[in-house]
């Protein structure tokens, strides 16, 4: 999203990253990865639940010392300024995610609605 964040601004969306990370290690993250858009720290995972996006394969399991309860389904959510989900951008595994181009498609297809 960073390398593309400039044709995403340019689609009129505003990105913002939500994960169930503490904020030190989010800070880290951006920091190494050079990432400029807000990271937000969920950690209690609230409003990963109330968008329906955790992860039911990872509730009550761990990875190492890591709990991954809370995990989100990777992906994006196009959301208005009341916080209606207006459109989801999601591909199956964790490891592929949905081009910028089809994120830009569904929020110019947003605007003509």
């Amino acid at each position: 999203m960073q390398r593309d964040l400039k044709a995403i601004e340019a689609a009129g969306v505003k990105v913002v990253g939500v994960s169930y990370d503490p904020v030190d290690v989010l800070k880290a993250f951006a920091d190494k990865q050079k990432i400029t858009f807000p990271l937000l720290s969920d950690p209690d995972s609230k409003t990963i639940t109330a968008y329906a996006l955790k992860n039911k394969e990872t509730v009550g399991k761990t990875f190492g010392k890591v709990d991954l309860d809370g995990v989100p389904y990777p992906g994006t959510l196009l959301v208005d300024a009341d916080g209606v989900v207006r459109a989801k951008l999601f591909v199956d595994g964790y490891k592929e995610r949905h081009s910028v181009a089809e994120l830009v498609k569904a929020a110019e297809a947003l605007k003509k609605k």
